[in-house]
């Protein structure tokens, strides 16, 4: 599935959105278990395979943010010429 390329602001907001509803998710799921009727169980059912497909995209949003930011960095030590670790660490605390 392709996704629109988001601001990193939007794409922040957006994880944690995910996040908050994946934690909302679980705390469902566990203050339900008691519940033993096929209507509950069925809708736990299901909101356990749409927690651990949201888990999988999170996991892939929190991936493709760590490799963009990344990909960032190389960048900007290609373009300012930052050759040492020191040059490198500098850069990513100062600027």
């Amino acid at each position: 599935m392709d996704t629109p390329d988001y601001s990193p602001t939007t794409q922040q907001r957006l994880i944690g959105d995910l996040r908050l509803v994946i934690e909302n998710a679980e705390e469902l799921l566990k203050n339900t278990d008691h519940y033993t009727g096929m209507v509950y169980q069925n809708a736990r059912a299901k909101l356990a395979t749409a927690l651990t497909a949201a888990n999988e995209e999170l996991a892939r949003f929190e991936e493709d943010q760590l490799n963009r930011m990344m990909e960032a960095t190389r960048a900007a030590n290609e373009l300012h010429h930052d050759d040492s670790g020191e040059a490198r660490i500098l850069r990513a605390f100062y600027h």
